[in-house]
């Protein structure tokens, strides 16, 4: 059986309520023997802390949504950097964070997430973590803001190919999503990333290749795709993205 690892998802979320336990037994006995679940505001954050305690195979990052910045203001946002602050050292990497211009579209409201964003920036680096970046139709300048720092994931990367490879060039990582199953633009994103810096996810509860809900076990979905994409075959993405997940975050 592959060994894989699923470098982002969402186990604390509400979705997997009724059969968490469950769930992460699935994806354990599919071979997924590791998973990277990744925190958002206060309650998720403070989730995923618990999660990872309980169990052994788990892997928590904290952070910082910038939907969360743009929804609920500055009160709130200040109180998950303090949160963050208190907590980074328990966590493999600080993020999500980054920017989301897809819902907003003001500059004034893509300064207010900048200034948010440089703010986790900050205590990535401070802390020697590894930042998770969340960059929709923002890749450029979340790339912009970060190159200064060492260690980099842009998960569920959907940007151009171009932005891919200044990332990548850079020594940072990309993680392709479960949607490579269904979209050529990601199929072409797999393409373009060297096996060294690639990294694979579900981001479940969301982005399933299968009708309904996503969850870790689906990750396996991605290998054949990749690998088609890529010219190999899928044991060489898992042992890439097996390796790759293992570095970035130092499990």
């Amino acid at each position: 059986m592959l060994k894989i690892i699923d470098s982002h998802c969402h186990l604390d979320f509400p979705k997997f309520n009724r059969d968490r336990d469950e769930t992460i037994e699935r994806a354990h006995n599919a071979g997924v023997v590791k998973m990277v679940n990744s925190g958002i505001d206060l309650k998720t954050n403070q989730a995923t802390l618990a999660l990872a305690s309980e169990y052994d195979f788990i892997y928590p990052t904290i952070g910082l949504s910038p939907l969360v910045v743009s929804h609920y203001g500055n009160e709130v946002a200040n109180s998950i950097l303090l949160q963050l602050e208190l907590h980074a050292e328990q966590a493999v990497g600080i993020g999500e964070a980054g920017l989301d211009y897809h819902y907003y579209k003001e500059d004034k409201e893509r300064e207010h997430q900048k200034q948010y964003f440089r703010k986790v920036i900050e205590i990535a680096e401070k802390y020697e973590k590894t930042l998770v970046i969340h960059g929709r139709e923002a890749e450029e300048d979340c790339f912009e803001m970060v190159k200064d720092l060492d260690k980099v994931v842009f998960h569920c990367y959907g940007g151009s190919i171009e932005t891919a490879i200044r990332i990548t060039d850079a020594g940072y990582y990309i993680s392709i999503p479960t949607i490579v199953c269904f979209s050529e633009h990601h199929k072409k994103i797999a393409e373009n990333v060297p096996l060294d810096k690639m990294l694979i996810e579900t981001d479940s509860p969301y982005l399933s290749p299968r009708k309904g809900r996503n969850e870790p076990a689906f990750v396996l979905d991605n290998l054949s795709v990749i690998a088609e994409a890529k010219g190999t075959g899928p044991e060489t993405i898992a042992n890439a993205t097996f390796r790759n997940t293992k570095k970035i975050f130092g499990i």
